[in-house]
């Protein structure tokens, strides 16, 4: 994040906003959440089976209408806390719990492009404020802490 925050600043008409104004004013997103539109991505791309599917990884349907969503990798709750915390972290229940809190209309995309573009439009209706040093937190700026789980 130091990277993006240091040369954004250096771009023509950015000097003088903080790293928040700046991602609105050249409109792109933080670095936490182009990871985790990545993460959106590429689960899509395993259940269209246009990328191998990780192990962990299983589809489901329980409505029509809701769509596709990802299996949650078992839970342990008799495992010790830092077992539970490598669990919660794991790219695999990450990018679970990403894909399951976007709207149905990302998840039964048809085409890349199209996924892309409902993907594009739903996290504009997000704000996007990472945590930066030297500026107070509100929250967690990630989805899955922004986004309740999608129908």
């Amino acid at each position: 994040a130091v990277v993006s925050t240091q040369s954004t600043g250096r771009i023509e008409g950015c000097t003088g906003m903080n790293y928040w104004e700046r991602l609105q004013h050249l409109k792109i997103l933080s670095l936490q959440r182009r990871r985790e539109r990545y993460m959106i991505i590429t689960v899509w791309k395993m259940h269209k089976q246009l990328t191998p599917r990780m192990p962990g990884i299983s589809f489901y349907r329980e409505e029509e209408r809701d769509g596709v969503k990802v299996h949650l990798p078992k839970r342990y709750d008799n495992a010790q806390p830092d077992v539970k915390k490598l669990r919660e972290n794991s790219y695999v229940m990450r990018a679970a719990q990403l894909f399951n809190r976007m709207p149905s209309n990302v998840r039964q995309s048809l085409t890349i492009e199209s996924l892309k573009i409902a993907l594009g439009n739903f996290l504009k209706t997000i704000p996007d404020y990472p945590p930066v040093r030297g500026y107070s937190k509100h929250q967690d700026n990630s989805l899955i802490e922004l986004v309740s789980e999608g129908k």
